[in-house]
């Protein structure tokens, strides 16, 4: 039987880098679907992660990089997205969850095989963080529609990339089970 994990990708953000307008539009219409992932995934006592960067800050941890966010252009996207207190929290430093964070060990402690990858960006962390997960051999799902891009036609590009060179799922958000399908 797969234990799948809903892993939430860099989703606790200020929104003040230099892409942050391109990406704005995307991350608003994919929140609803992250939350309710979220929901699903906690209510089905399936393990819900939160991997986030440190923005460069090496005495960040989830309180300070949540009020940073809050304090940040775009509370309302982050609001909705609060990790409770029992969630686990991640902090990563570049692009792929699993690079130099003890993700990878966290999984197998939890003895995670399926990863439901949804967040932001697509074409960025979340496909690094599919092909990551894909030489691990997990087996990947992305929720079309609770993953967020900067660029469209890298985003697209970047979904056939992962379905084609890494076997990932590209499914819409409800159509994901957290239990062995």
């Amino acid at each position: 039987m797969s234990t799948t994990a809903l892993i939430v990708i860099d989703m606790i953000t200020p929104y003040d880098h230099p892409d942050a307008d391109q990406l704005l539009p995307s991350a608003e219409a994919a929140v609803p679907a992250i939350a309710r992932l979220v929901e699903r995934a906690s209510a089905q006592d399936s393990p819900v992660i939160y991997v986030n960067d440190n923005f460069g800050s090496w005495t960040s941890n989830r309180d300070s990089i949540y009020q940073a966010a809050i304090d940040g252009k775009a509370p309302h996207l982050v609001e909705p997205l609060q990790p409770a207190e029992e969630t686990m929290f991640v902090v990563k430093a570049r692009h792929s969850i699993f690079f130099q964070t003890p993700l990878e060990y966290l999984l197998g402690q939890l003895d995670v095989t399926r990863l439901v990858l949804a967040g932001q960006v697509t074409e960025q962390c979340v496909l690094y963080s599919a092909l990551d997960a894909h030489i691990r051999h997990h087996e990947v799902v992305i929720p079309e529609d609770a993953v967020a891009h900067i660029h469209e036609e890298l985003a697209r590009a970047a979904l056939k990339m992962m379905e084609l060179n890494m076997g990932a799922r590209i499914c819409a958000a409800n159509s994901i089970a957290f239990r062995a399908e």
